[in-house]
This record gives structure tokens, sequence and C-alpha cells, in this order.
């Protein structure tokens, strides 16, 4: 099997805190999991906060998981936009009343049953100037 080896995510996540986007993570993985996974990528400097699901003990794509993050920022569900390369997790967003960004990664596809994100993009780079001409 070929290792995925990804050169998007600095430069996307560049452009997004450059336009003056609040970047936040928000997963199933326990917070201690997500801190190694984002300093082993180098990228939690882009990053305002990381949300784990263990605060509210249920899991994405569970409409409360999306709620109680936009609560602890202090915005609107609508005002948060979802990035993902997971379908599942796109749709579940989609689905509380998020916007959403899906990422087309190798093997990644949206389930046709579900709602579609207004962005869809090649690689993060792609998705950042797609949410800054859109969301800006």
């Amino acid at each position: 099997m070929k290792k995925l080896i990804v050169f998007d995510v600095m430069p996307g996540l560049e452009k997004l805190k450059s336009a003056g986007f609040r970047l936040f993570t928000l997963t199933n993985s326990p917070p201690h999991v997500v801190e190694a996974q984002l300093q082993n990528a180098g990228i939690t400097s882009y990053f305002e906060k990381s949300f784990s699901v263990d605060a509210i003990r249920k899991f994405k794509p569970d409409a409360e998981v999306y709620k109680m993050t936009a609560k602890e920022l202090g915005v609107t569900v609508d005002q948060i936009r979802l990035v993902a390369a997971h379908d599942w997790d796109v749709a579940g967003a989609l689905l509380a009343g998020c916007s959403a960004a899906f990422i087309t990664r190798p093997g990644k596809v949206l389930n046709p049953v579900m709602p579609v994100p207004d962005i869809v993009g090649k690689d993060l780079i792609d998705i950042a100037e797609k949410i800054i001409s859109t969301d800006s």
C-alpha cells in the first residue's frame, strides 16, 4: 500500500489563517490523541482550539457535537464551516446546520443520498481558496 504524503495542509491552513478565519479542530478522538497528531504534523499553531467529543459523550455526526462546538466558540452553528475528507462528517455538519467543504482525497467520495456541501475541492489549498472566495 502506498503512503499518502500530503503537502497541501500547511499552505491551505496558512491561506485561511491569513485571510482572518478562525480555525479549530473537532474530532471523535480523545484530546491527547489529537494533540499528538497536530504536534507530529507541525500544525498546532494554526488552530485556536481543539474540540473532542469526550466533552459531550456523543460522536460525530450527532448534531449535538457541532452545537456544542458553536457554543464553546461563541458563534451560531450556521457560522461554522466544517472541512473534511469524510462524507459522513460533512453530512453530519450539514444536517446540524453548519456549512461544509469536502476534500476529494484519493478514494474519498460523497454519499449520493446525503446533503452535498457547496464547496468541494481536490486539496486544502483548493478548498481554502474557495472558502475565502465564498465566505469572506
